[in-house]
């Protein structure tokens, strides 16, 4: 089964339309499940037992003895762009994520899973001396990850997620002549490298019902692994191509630090909330201007997050069984688009079905973003995405009696 889904999510990777993919490494990922999408984001301190959360792999600990966990998700994202006037609708989508969770004793639990870390996804076109530009990207990089997560003693927990990031981020640049001749500038950024993630958690009991929640997680920032270079075509002659720069991706590409925190409210089974908070100094990371390419400047980035669920009731009709769920967040992104950061802030709701005969959850939600630079607006692009998560919950290990 595990190899079937890792299939399945290499043949049907998101895809994303958005010009503000064709700087750094594309659109950041966060590791949220749809559950969480649901909620804002939130996630580093959350501690369910019934979800998984990559976000923190301390909460791994956290899965009761006999439980297993599948969660897949999948989303479709309907893009409208307003660049000064000029309108285009747009979609993408795909599948998002695979997750499990499995406990290894009463004290120590694990997660495996392939999840998205960056998307890269555009087409568009402008103009030139005696000639047009096309602009086309896609692409991303991926980090398949092991997980575990040991309690250290009453309430609190630490944990680690270990990731293999692979994957290629592909700028091309069509360059069509009026004299009728079209060259292709290609940009390639093949990433083959480990990453590692830190997660601490700790939850402190108010009374029967109520638990306060801390989280904290730390990834370490590093050079990347892996290599580039910059290939020209001439595709009117189809001539042989000529690579016009090749480097390693080591002392010229990296990642940050991140940091991550939050606090978390529960009270029993019925409603919980959570808000959050995220930084990466981007600006210190180094990023190499290749030939033919204008250079690429960073910004720090920082995101808060809120959200929370709620459950009417443990008992009774089936619409008082359901979980609702709501948040939004502010991101002030890496990237930068000349002198201009780009700003994102995104809006979002959903409902937890349960399925009648099992545990299994149906995780339904719809998400709205607003993207866009700061302070001259130039590219506005609005996001309205529906995302759905299947949480299967089995028990492991459960011998049923024979009558």
């Amino acid at each position: 089964m595990i190899i079937a889904a890792l299939s399945m999510t290499a043949a049907f990777a998101q895809q994303t339309a958005s010009p503000y993919s064709k700087f750094g490494y594309g659109l950041l990922r966060d590791n949220a499940t749809s559950a969480q999408r649901q909620m804002g984001g939130i996630g580093y301190a959350m501690t369910s037992g019934r979800q998984i959360n990559v976000m923190n792999p301390a909460s791994y600990s956290r899965i009761d003895s006999l439980t297993f966990l599948f969660d897949m998700g999948v989303d479709a994202s309907f893009i409208n762009s307003n660049d000064n006037g000029s309108k285009l609708n747009q979609k993408g989508g795909g599948l998002d994520y695979i997750t499990m969770q499995f406990p290894l004793s009463k004290r120590i639990g694990a997660s495996i899973g392939l999840l998205p870390y960056s998307s890269v996804g555009y087409s568009f076109g402008s103009e030139i001396k005696n000639g047009t530009n096309s602009h086309q990207g896609s692409g991303g990089i991926n980090q398949l990850y092991a997980g575990l997560s040991g309690t250290i003693f009453k309430g609190f927990s630490a944990g680690f997620n270990f990731s293999y990031l692979f994957g290629n981020n592909i700028n091309d640049i069509y360059a069509y002549t009026s004299t009728g001749s079209t060259s292709l500038f290609e940009q390639v950024i093949e990433v083959r490298d480990w990453h590692i993630d830190l997660g601490l958690q700790y939850t402190l009991p108010l009374n029967r019902d109520d638990v306060l929640g801390f989280g904290i997680t730390y990834s370490p920032g590093k050079d990347l692994l892996g290599n580039a270079r910059v290939i020209k075509y001439d595709v009117t002659s189809q001539e042989k191509p000529d690579t016009v720069q090749s480097i390693r991706l080591r002392h010229n590409f990296a990642l940050p630090d991140t940091w991550g925190a939050g606090v978390n409210y529960r009270h029993g089974n019925r409603w919980m909330v959570e808000a959050d908070v995220t930084y990466q100094p981007w600006s210190k990371v180094k990023f190499a201007q290749m030939a033919d390419f204008p250079a690429t400047k960073f910004a720090d980035r920082w995101k808060v997050a809120a959200g929370g669920e709620w459950r009417p009731k443990d008992r009774g009709n089936y619409f008082s069984l359901v979980t609702y769920r709501l948040g939004g967040y502010y991101n002030r992104d890496y990237m930068m688009v000349g002198d201009n950061h780009v700003r994102e802030y995104g809006l979002s709701c959903g409902f937890g079905f349960p399925t009648l005969s099992t545990k299994t959850i149906i995780n339904l939600g719809f998400e709205y973003k607003n993207r866009r630079a700061n302070p001259n607006p130039l590219l506005q692009e609005k996001y309205f995405s529906i995302t759905l998560g299947i949480n299967f919950n089995e028990l492991w290990f459960f011998k049923r009696k024979i009558d």
